[in-house]
Formats: structure tokens, sequence, C-alpha cells
């Protein structure tokens, strides 16, 4: 088994309880999107390209994140996979370190975690990377175990199924808590309990201080849900990873965040996977326009745009072609006519609470603004 510099001491310190981050209520640069090969472009709000690549082999450029401005690629690879396929995944990760990726994405929810630390030691060990300071490392602590006394056990979990000392960012999934069990979904509505936001929130913060979280930050919450956070918080979180593509826009979140210094990362760039009828980008006419215009896939019109919006993103595929398509948004830019076009796309939410939960039951709980509409 590989190990990224594991040692007996940092074990100790993990057996203490909670999770990670970095220094409170910092000020951040403000966030671009390139200008053809002028350098970026400066926009108000999250964090800033810091106009370089993450490292001497990869191209992606990165944004500036947190209070020391730690530098997070534009684009990772996301890692979940339904059903779950060991070897296609861990094949994904090494191609797309050959590609020039450096952050990959995953969590304790997707059984991911174990394939992505032994693909990294390989590309280590093949010289693929250098070492594991190269590498942008994303996971995230799962409803079941959202419990203050559980979530640094969690982040231990995921460091030993890693085999690394430390993630480079660590997630709250979902803002809400159910009855302490194994990470799954649907889970039950019966077993939905009120979430202590503070004691976990505390818990992420205790993380980051024992080292191993180097950011700390959140996933899928609302501006609502994020202002119950920053009122409590002594950290900051440094990142709200969201659903975000020309279809799902959030426009009120993505302001919000800019003005509180959160970088937005999005997940579903593309649309997403599991969708009854259709991928509403993969099948937008606007963007198949702008595509063909522009001699583009309509994936690479989505990226570039969330790109341009100032957001990082977490992009799945197996096949290198796409893996290597999607990294190749940085050296163009849409028209502002492009723009405004893609401006008025109908809207349409997909990943919402629903998906996580069996139909049947009923929950004690109210979780009605986890899933507020922000247009």
């Amino acid at each position: 088994m590989y190990k990224f510099g594991l040692n007996k001491a940092v074990l100790c310190r993990i057996h203490m309880h909670i999770l990670n981050f970095s220094p409170a209520h910092a000020i951040y640069t403000t966030p671009a999107s390139p200008h053809k090969h002028r350098g970026p472009r400066k926009q108000r709000g999250m964090a800033s390209p810091a106009g370089r690549s993450c490292t001497r082999y990869s191209k992606i450029p990165e944004f500036l994140v947190g209070p020391i401005g730690q530098p997070m690629p534009a684009v990772g690879l996301g890692t979940a996979s339904h059903p779950f396929m060991e070897e296609e995944v861990r094949a994904a990760v090494l191609t797309a370190l050959e590609l020039g990726y450096r952050h990959i994405d995953t969590a304790a929810l997707y059984a991911s975690e174990r394939v992505v630390g032994k693909a990294m030691a390989e590309a280590v060990q093949r010289g693929i990377v250098a070492s594991r300071e190269e590498l942008f490392v994303t996971s995230k602590v799962w409803c079941t175990q959202c419990h203050p006394e559980l979530v640094l056990p969690s982040l231990k979990e995921s460091l030993q199924n890693l085999q690394m000392e430390y993630v480079d960012l660590y997630l709250i999934h979902w803002p809400m808590a159910v009855k302490p069990s194994k990470p799954h979904f649907p889970m039950k509505r019966e077993d939905i309990v009120p979430m202590d936001l503070s004691g976990v929130w505390k818990a992420m913060e205790e993380c980051h201080r024992l080292g191993i979280a180097k950011m700390i930050g959140v996933s899928n919450f609302t501006t609502k849900k994020l202002q119950e956070l920053l009122a409590i918080a002594k950290i900051s979180p440094a990142v709200n990873q969201v659903e975000l593509n020309p279809t799902w826009q959030q426009k009120k979140l993505i302001e919000f965040c800019k003005d509180k210094s959160i970088q937005v990362v999005a997940y579903s760039p593309l649309g997403g996977q599991r969708i009854p009828k259709m991928n509403p980008v993969r099948q937008s006419d606007v963007l198949e326009e702008i595509g063909k215009a522009r001699g583009k896939s309509v994936a690479q019109i989505s990226l570039r745009w969330i790109y341009e919006q100032g957001a990082s993103m977490v992009v799945k595929s197996l096949k290198r072609e796409r893996l290597k398509e999607n990294i190749e948004i940085f050296d163009w830019e849409l028209s502002d006519e492009d723009r405004l076009k893609i401006d008025q796309i109908p809207q349409r939410k997909l990943i919402t609470v629903q998906n996580l939960l069996c139909p049947e039951g009923i929950s004690s709980v109210d979780i009605s603004d986890v899933d507020v509409l922000e247009m």
C-alpha cells in the first residue's frame, strides 16, 4: 500500500475529532477571467486566478483561495460514479494527471477515496507528478457524520483511505444531519435530525487547526445557510461547492459569495449524468449554436462560461478525449453577444435534497430551507 507520509504523530493528532481550514474572516483578492493572452481580467468578488499554472506540467489556471491565497486549480476531476467502477475511476485519475489536472474531488459517500489515493501514489511513483504537494485534494463529510463528535473521525477515515496526511479542502457535503451510520443514500426521511451547525463547524475549524485540512468549506449551501454559518464561524468557509452551469446560473448566490469572499466551485457543470429525460446543458440549442459558431463543443462553452463567472469547477469524465477537451477553455473567451444569449437560457435546478431521500416516510425536521430556489 502506498502512503503519502502518514506518520504516528499525525495519526495521534487526528484521533482528537474535528475538521479543516484557515485563519478567520480573511480578505480575499478578486476573481478573474482570462482575456485572451493579456492576463486575467479582474472581476469583483471571489478569488483571483494566480496567473500561473498549477505546476510546471499543468496549464490549468488557478484561483487564489482562502486567507493566505492557496492556489486552487480552475478545473478538477470529479470521481462520483453510480455504480462505482473502481478500475475506470483509477484510470481516469491517472489520465487526468497525465493531461495536467491537479485537483481531484472525492467524498466519503463516493467510495472513491481509496482508489484516488492509490492512483495518486502511482502517479508519484511513475513520475507523472513530482510529489503530493503538486496535488489538490478535496473530500467531504456526509450527512450521517454531520455531528460535532463525528466530523474528525470521518476525516480521519478519509485520510486513511487516501493514505495522506492532509486534504487541501474539506467540505460539509450538505447542510443536513441524519442519524449516525455509514455514508449512504437514499436516506430515510425519519432519520433526519436537527443539525448542530455551530458544533459541526467548530469541528471543521479544529480540523484546520490540526493541519489535516488546509482549508474548510461547504457544499450545497444557500445564501440563507451561509448567513447562518458566517454568524457563528471563527473561520469563514473558503469554498461553496454547488450545482452551477448555464441552465442553473445561481446569480444571487454567486454575488453573495463574491461579497463574502467565498470561492464558488461548480459541480454538474455539464448538467449532470443522472437525468430522467435529457441533459439540459448538452441539449441546449443556445449553447450548441454558440459552439458551432466558435468551433467549440457544447461542453467547452458551458465550462468557459463558468470560468468567466470567477468560479472553478469539478468535471467528471472517464474518457481521455473529453478530459483533454474540458481543459481546452483558457485561450479564448465568449463574446458579449454569447454571454447575453446564455443569460436568457431558461433556468432549471436538477439536484435537490429530495434526490437524497427515500420517497416514503415523513421527516420531523423542517428541511425546506435546504432547497430554496435562488435565481
